[in-house]
């Protein structure tokens, strides 16, 4: 594994631990949502510290970054600030169909912008040299090249996910992230972490790079078991999470209604986002069996002419 690949576990848990300020606050009343901004210095405090260390990384670099990874995790980054401080995030306290929106849009359009931001290596150059080849050292540790084969397995990866999604809307694991702060910040923490590992294992890792068929596959599976819980959530007649009783009726919902439209963003328009991205990778996959299917005609070609040469001779 290249050592910028390896790079990618710092970064990883780096931009996951931002997402797990939720600071508390009162009730917020519809007339005034769009003043309830969030400004937790935690979250503020990480997210420019991440920043500086990605810009001075790529100034310290003697190789560019491509302007299109730039503009991603710019992009990704610029997407996280919006996720944890708008309204979107104190709002997810009073409406679960907010909450629901913060999390696919952690796990479904910050995580993948980051990741295709590959961002490891420009990190891991803001640091002094010796620090680096320190670091460098340490990640080819036996140990640690053991942990992150494994860890990076796209059907461990997978299962990860997918596990952490449907843990966490447990009704008795969910309203315990409304109620406890610590709980909250494992929530969010969890979300991002996972996503980021899940794309990037798949865009860039085995399953992507030696295998896009298999990304393909566990994309596709991954839509259908989040459309499964969204359908259940929306279809559901009961209401799993009593927290929000009381809560929801000022914006015009019912706490049932509420939850049934939480589960349809994560049944439709998340459901849409991982087909836009597993078309993608389906399109790459063919595109690489009409590179390879053109090179060994190539091949042939040119043993028939080298055959036909060595008879004419």
């Amino acid at each position: 594994m290249k050592f910028s690949h390896k790079a990618a576990i710092i970064s990883v848990f780096l931009l996951a631990g931002m997402a797990h300020a939720h600071d508390g606050h009162a009730h917020i009343a519809p007339d005034h949502w769009l003043t309830a901004w969030s400004f937790e210095p935690w979250v503020i405090a990480g997210l420019a510290v991440t920043m500086l260390i990605y810009l001075l990384g790529l100034r310290n670099m003697r190789v560019k970054v491509p302007k299109s990874q730039r503009i991603f995790f710019i992009a990704g980054m610029a997407a996280l600030a919006l996720t944890l401080l708008s309204p979107i995030h104190k709002l997810g306290s009073e409406l679960f169909s907010v909450h629901m929106t913060q999390h696919e849009l952690l796990m479904l359009v910050v995580a993948p912008l980051l990741v295709f931001g590959r961002p490891g290596t420009p990190m891991l150059w803001a640091l002094p040299f010796d620090a680096r080849i320190k670091l460098t050292r340490m990640i080819h540790w036996v140990f640690l090249e053991k942990i992150w084969a494994i860890g990076s397995a796209p059907f461990a990866v997978w299962i990860l996910h997918g596990i952490t999604l449907w843990l966490w809307h447990v009704p008795l694991l969910y309203q315990a992230t409304l109620d406890n702060e610590f709980v909250h910040a494992a929530q969010h923490t969890t979300f991002l972490g996972t996503a980021l590992l899940f794309w990037w294992t798949l865009f860039y890792g085995r399953g992507g790079r030696m295998g896009y068929g298999t990304a393909v596959a566990y994309i596709f599976t991954t839509a259908v078991h989040t459309s499964v819980l969204g359908a259940l959530l929306t279809c559901s007649s009961r209401l799993w999470y009593p927290a929000y009783l009381g809560r929801t009726e000022a914006w015009g919902l019912t706490a049932l209604q509420d939850q049934q439209l939480g589960g349809l963003i994560m049944w439709v328009p998340a459901g849409l986002v991982y087909i836009a991205l597993g078309l993608w990778l389906f399109a790459a996959w063919l595109r690489e069996s009409d590179k390879r299917l053109t090179y060994a005609r190539s091949n042939d070609l040119l043993r028939t002419l080298q055959n036909k040469g060595v008879q004419d001779a």
